[in-house]
């Protein structure tokens, strides 16, 4: 392998409901990341970039009002793999979050796409286990894909890069 070999540039979607941590966790897998202390809820989406590994990843982020949420079927052709972020501590809206992974699933242009999920908030006492999350969302019930569950804390960037490890090496 050459020193000067280009990364692989690879497009996902970041999907998931309102203030369940997309862009805090994008702001911490940039590069040029500033300390952050408030993050504006996402209008429509932006987009962001950022390497790891072999990869340069292009990344989606899209607003998880559900005003915004028909955007993100239009973006999955051309995403190699979806990370989709649930907040851990938001109980009462993982039904929601389950039919939206639902409406991702069923898109014909995710099939067989790798689907990395950040539990994100973990650091938060009020926040489910991992496996009461996957549990949740039906996760189980899948089989046509690879996925993984990632406990994460956006705020610390703790358990991003093991979740992005994950993603680097399942997308085709």
């Amino acid at each position: 392998m050459g020193i000067f070999q280009s990364k692989k540039k690879v497009k996902v979607a970041v999907v998931g409901l309102d203030n369940s941590g997309k862009s805090t966790i994008l702001n911490q897998l940039k590069p040029d990341r500033a300390t952050i202390n408030e993050v504006t809820p996402t209008v429509g989406f932006s987009t962001e970039e950022f390497e790891h590994g072999r990869c340069t990843f292009q990344a989606w982020d899209f607003s998880g009002q559900s005003r915004y949420r028909e955007l993100w079927q239009h973006y999955y052709a051309e995403s190699k793999g979806i990370i989709f972020v649930v907040d851990s501590t938001d109980a009462i809206r993982m039904c929601v979050a389950k039919d939206e992974l639902n409406h991702v699933l069923r898109s014909p242009d995710t099939v067989g796409k790798p689907i990395l999920f950040f539990s994100n908030k973990t650091d938060r006492p009020d926040s489910l286990a991992a496996v009461k999350v996957w549990e949740a969302l039906g996760l189980d019930d899948i089989a046509d894909r690879p996925l993984q569950i990632q406990p994460s804390d956006a705020l610390r960037g703790t358990g991003l890069r093991e979740g992005v490890d994950w993603l680097s090496r399942h997308i085709a």
